[in-house]
């Protein structure tokens, strides 16, 4: 079952902050990387270099995994109500949590 970080949004602000969100998202699943490729139907080369951020994904492809793993990428205006509520939520968390070189990998 998730924890309830599970269930907070994240705001992407780098390429590479979603590869630890689709990392801890899959060991969460208890899953190991050659399978999850071969459930999601992707090479481990890909899931690799996109859990460490590593080269370019296709877009397809990052999509197919994030569903693969239970996950959606939502693109909303800055302004939008859930962008300025996942940023609170955010920086309500003490500044030992967020400046956390993972933090965003617990995020999922």
């Amino acid at each position: 079952m998730a924890d309830s970080s599970s269930l907070q949004p994240t705001i992407l602000t780098t390429p590479t902050a979603l590869g630890p969100i689709v990392r801890a998202r899959r060991k969460a699943q208890l899953l190991r990387i050659d399978d999850t490729a071969a459930l999601i139907g992707v090479s481990v080369d890909l899931m690799s270099r996109l859990e460490n951020g590593h080269g370019s994904v296709r877009l397809d492809k990052a999509l197919a995994v994030l569903d693969g793993l239970g996950l959606m990428l939502m693109v909303l205006p800055k302004e939008h109500l859930w962008v300025h509520e996942a940023a609170t939520a955010k920086a309500a968390l003490p500044s030992s949590v967020t400046s956390d070189p993972n933090f965003e990998a617990r995020q999922t």
